[in-house]
């Protein structure tokens, strides 16, 4: 199967990827940045990678005047896109209010062959992070069988053009924690196929909850004042996950009430407070353990377990390996 892209007019292909219609196991890497520097373009850069049966671009886009992309599919595919836009702060406006434009939204869809035209209003930034799978590989990283997609699945049998969610959702804060994982990953060659593959199935993990669950945080309609008290409470998390407060004293400081912050928080990040203060433990003990060569003993008390089997156990749960073994494989 074939993806391309170009902008309306343009001579330059923004992407144009082959890509194998089943999974390919252990298949290497390959990887390209391309800046195009024609047409209105303030800003156009992309990054590739493709690997037996996938392909990610990860774009920001800024013209000067409107412009079209056009995009076509030829053969079967299964594409999680997510788009980031927002006004240039540096650009004059007339009338700054009406011209506030700034979002995010993203979905899963199945794209048997298609031609289309996309418009891009002019000094409006996008950032695409577009990840497109053969049939064979979507159904390595979830099993066709899975219940989590069922109607999903039969319309991809039928051979229907179909998106998983009626309408885009916006994108959780706990997406772009994931999106910036595999964006910024500094390994090289069989480790950072492995980083990517286990990063995408979280993405899609991700989106596959926020849309099984019909939660929408537009829907939440989350007061101002309620979601600064809500950040705050973020602020306090990141300062304090080691020994985190309960909810009824985070309730407390910054005076919100428990069913409001745990409702908001989850709306709002995406993911519950302790699901959020165990990331922050693990991804700490990670850190301690690669860049800072900590022992397992050291690493439990820098992050707030009693015991050193506690930490063990959790970060087992959490990653899947033991902290020995995620160790020897960095090494």
């Amino acid at each position: 199967m074939k993806i391309k892209s170009k902008i309306e007019g343009s001579d330059d292909w923004l992407f144009i990827e082959e890509i194998p219609e089943h999974y390919t196991p252990n298949t290497p890497l390959s990887e390209k940045n391309i800046n195009i520097k024609s047409l209105p373009a303030q800003k156009l850069v992309n990054y590739q990678l493709s690997a037996g049966g996938l392909f990610l671009v990860h774009a920001t886009m800024q013209f000067n005047t409107g412009v079209k992309v056009l995009s076509e599919v030829e053969g079967e595919t299964i594409t999680s896109q997510f788009i980031f836009y927002g006004t240039n702060p540096n650009v004059e406006k007339k009338d700054a209010k009406s011209n506030r434009r700034e979002g995010s939204r993203h979905n899963i869809r199945y794209i048997p062959s298609i031609k289309g035209k996309y418009q891009m209003l002019p000094d409006i930034e996008y950032k695409y992070f577009l990840l497109v799978l053969s049939k064979s590989y979507y159904f390595h990283l979830i099993d066709q069988h899975s219940l989590l997609h069922t109607d999903f699945v039969k319309e991809i049998l039928k051979g229907k053009y179909t998106s998983f969610a009626a309408k885009d959702l916006p994108v959780t804060t706990e997406m772009k924690r994931v999106i910036n994982d595999i964006c910024e990953c500094k390994r090289t060659g069989e480790l950072k196929r492995l980083h990517t593959e286990s990063k995408i199935l979280e993405l899609l993990m991700l989106q596959l909850e926020q849309m099984q669950s019909g939660v929408e945080v537009e829907k939440y309609l989350i007061k101002q004042d309620d979601l600064k008290k809500i950040e705050h409470a973020r602020e306090i998390l990141d300062a304090e996950y080691s020994y985190p407060p309960t909810i009824i004293e985070l309730s407390k400081q910054i005076t919100l009430n428990e069913f409001k912050l745990k409702r908001g928080f989850k709306a709002y990040y995406g993911t519950t407070i302790y699901g959020y203060v165990t990331r922050l433990r693990m991804e700490e003990a990670r850190r301690l353990i690669l860049d800072e060569k900590r022992s397992v003993g050291q690493v439990a008390t820098a992050v707030g377990f009693n015991h050193q089997s506690h930490l063990t156990d959790a970060f087992k749960r959490y990653f899947g390996i033991l902290p020995s073994e995620i160790k020897a494989n960095e090494d």
